[in-house]
């Protein structure tokens, strides 16, 4: 299934087996975010979150990169009221927000708001080229949707105030080591990968994977002793669903479970 729109810069490439595919596509700008794309983005995943037939979505920029950064044009001579006034906070919420697992699949440069783009999915598969970096220092900025926020909780301090400090380019497997993605494969088996692990994970019981997802994104921000009391809701409240039940019935009778995603 493919629905490109003739002006889309961001499509849906395909929806087989509770995996939707949707790339970014600006070529001539390496992918670089504008306020279309991100419109475009944010439209796609609220309709994505809507549809139960879409269980995983996998994010690409394609073979050659994944977004090169923001759209410099856009904001080169704005005032701090203008870009106050766009409200470019909004075009990420759905993302962010996505109560469905979104794995990231990267080639080439993840920069500034791709960096952050990519740091919004849940997983990251990276391509040997990929590279990661928060740039804006070097244009007298810092990065304003998430990246001085989600990097430190990703690498720590230290690795952060680096990359932050410096706009340094870090390599796929420089960005492997410090945990900032998931995982490294060669460049023509990205996409590949990220899919195989989409549809591994669009076969398990979509809600309990909608409560692992909420409860760690919102663990991470409460103490500890109210990140266990969520957890432990979380947990008791999945005895409730068919697909618990499914699975403990499965596994005592050693035989494949057939989850349906329901309560």
């Amino acid at each position: 299934m493919i629905n490109k729109q003739r002006s889309s810069e961001v499509y849906l490439a395909s929806l087989d087996d509770g995996v939707a595919v949707v790339r970014i596509d600006r070529p001539h700008a390496k992918n670089a975010l504008n306020g279309a794309v991100r419109y475009q983005l944010a439209e796609l995943f609220s309709s994505l979150t809507q549809q139960d037939e879409v269980r995983v979505i996998v994010l690409t920029g394609g073979e050659q990169v994944f977004v090169a950064g923001a759209d410099v044009k856009e904001f080169a001579e704005a005032s701090p009221t203008e870009m106050h006034l766009r409200h470019n906070e909004r075009f990420w919420e759905p993302v962010a927000r996505c109560p469905k697992p979104v794995i990231a699949a990267v080639n080439g440069f993840a920069l500034g708001g791709g960096c952050e783009l990519a740091m919004h999915c849940d997983i990251i598969i990276a391509g040997e080229s990929a590279r990661f970096g928060q740039p804006e220092v070097k244009l007298g900025l810092m990065p304003g949707a998430g990246g001085t926020q989600r990097l430190v909780r990703a690498v720590g301090k230290f690795q952060a105030m680096r990359m932050l400090m410096t706009g340094c380019i870090v390599p796929a497997a420089e960005a492997l080591a410090m945990g900032l993605v998931s995982e490294v494969v060669s460049d023509d088996r990205t996409l590949e990968r990220a899919t195989v692990l989409a549809q591994e994970i669009a076969h398990l019981p979509a809600l309990a994977l909608e409560h692992i997802k909420e409860t760690v994104l919102l663990g991470a921000d409460l103490p500890l002793e109210s990140a266990l009391v969520l957890e432990r809701k979380a947990f008791q409240l999945l005895f409730d669903t068919v697909d618990q039940k499914e699975g403990a019935a499965a596994f005592i009778e050693k035989r494949k479970p057939s989850y349906r995603g329901e309560s």
